[in-house]
């Protein structure tokens, strides 16, 4: 029986290290890994795609055949509506639904007369055309929420601020006078 090395004072000599590859015996190396390693996922499976035995699950490369496949063609609907869920942007989207389609949001009628100027925490601001048209509104803002929780969703908005059309204002511009603003010219 051989004796084993015994362990001690490292040598001082270097190992011997087999002689580096270079050029072509390095790319047949390359080469001959690569296949080694196809040769032991192909024994490893099961079956073939083509014969129909069991490959996991897993599809061949190339055409997807009858049956539904995550390569098909989506709906850009659809594939939109994953990324936005994916990303946690379904409270501004629904934000956004307000402002974009108000008119679909509260009918064309409405939206004829009023448009969305903020929405902030949950609470909408709405400017009228007329004073008229917002003491309307103030009394329809019951099923105007309604409407607009029926369209964007729940908590979306929970609040409405309903205002008249904002007055001109004389206190900026090129002509501005400094004191006590128009008195005797209206009225």
């Amino acid at each position: 029986m051989p004796a084993e090395p015994q362990p001690g004072p490292p040598s001082s000599e270097p190992p011997i290290l087999p002689p580096p590859s270079t050029g072509p015996q390095l790319a047949r190396a390359v080469l001959d890994a690569a296949r080694a390693r196809r040769e032991a996922n192909r024994s490893r499976r099961t079956g073939s795609g083509r014969d129909g035995g069991g490959d996991g699950g897993r599809r061949p490369r190339g055409y997807s055949g009858p049956g539904p496949d995550p390569r098909d063609p989506q709906l850009f609907g659809d594939v939109l509506a994953r990324l936005v869920k994916s990303r946690g942007w379904q409270q501004p989207a629904a934000e956004a639904t307000v402002f974009g389609a108000w008119e679909k949001v509260v009918g064309p009628e409405i939206a004829k007369h009023s448009r969305p100027v903020k929405l902030e925490d949950g609470e909408l601001t709405v400017e009228a055309e007329s004073t008229a048209w917002a003491t309307q509104l103030r009394m329809l803002a019951r099923s105007l929420l309604h409407r607009i929780a029926k369209e964007v969703g729940h908590n979306v908005v929970r609040k409405l601020h309903i205002h008249g059309p904002s007055a001109p204002s004389w206190s900026k511009g090129p002509r501005r006078v400094r004191g006590r603003g128009p008195r005797d010219t209206y009225g």
